[in-house]
């Protein structure tokens, strides 16, 4: 760890990708954005089928075994090596846009610069250090998918709120996130404030209130997180 930089508090990302994967129902159709949510595959309990879309026009697919891919045009959208598995479609990526905006997929999981604790989303900014310089395909995601669900730390590097009462950067979508997954706990998206549903091992309510910019909502004891240990 670096001279100055606060330890991590709560769950690593792994963990919080694996709470992240609990929820997913088997058969869903899901879309993975690029960085953290895209790890959330690899938690997936035994046994759930699960069918992978990309925005660039693949549909039926797993993370490629090792580094050294068999096809390397074979890729998602944030150009990391896929497997097809069987029935697997390639397709136009209007097409793919169009199963976004149409409702076909069950649920997608995002990054995000903030939450507003209405649902509001932000997750891309030309401003900001290390941001995606543009919206890509989250804004035709949140317009058509079912859930849109977010995983991404509770603070900035800093230590500044990222789950807030109104977002600082532009929108990506008006009251579409549903829940948010970050190293503190889970939390639910409602216009009174977020609602905590879960909290990591050795966070508690003071410090969650510390961390969060927006009202927070305790319906009774939250459950604490069990996850298995994870880097």
């Amino acid at each position: 760890m670096s001279a100055g930089k606060p330890a991590r508090l709560g769950l690593s990302r792994a963990q919080m990708a694996w709470r992240a994967a609990q929820d997913i129902a088997d058969g869903s159709y899901v879309n993975l954005g690029i960085g953290m949510p895209e790890t959330v595959a690899s938690y997936v309990p035994e046994g759930r089928t699960v069918v992978y879309h990309s925005e660039n026009g693949v549909l039926g697919f797993a993370p490629a075994a090792g580094d050294d891919p068999d096809d390397p045009e074979l890729v998602n959208a944030g150009k990391k090596p896929i497997a097809l598995v069987a029935g697997a479609s390639l397709f136009h990526h209007g097409d793919s846009f169009a199963m976004m905006r149409g409702g076909h997929i069950d649920m997608c999981f995002l990054g995000a610069l903030q939450v507003s604790h209405q649902g509001d989303l932000a997750n891309w900014s030309t401003g900001a250090p290390d941001a995606v310089p543009a919206v890509g395909g989250a804004m035709d995601l949140v317009a058509g998918v079912k859930r849109v669900l977010v995983l991404s730390d509770h603070t900035t590097r800093d230590g500044a709120p990222k789950l807030v009462a109104a977002c600082a950067y532009p929108l990506t979508g008006r009251r579409v996130v549903e829940r948010v997954y970050t190293n503190f706990g889970v939390f639910d998206t409602s216009p009174d404030g977020f609602v905590v549903r879960e909290l990591a091992p050795g966070i508690g309510r003071d410090r969650v209130a510390e961390a969060t910019d927006a009202p927070l909502v305790f319906a009774g004891e939250p459950a604490t997180i069990d996850t298995p240990e994870l880097d």
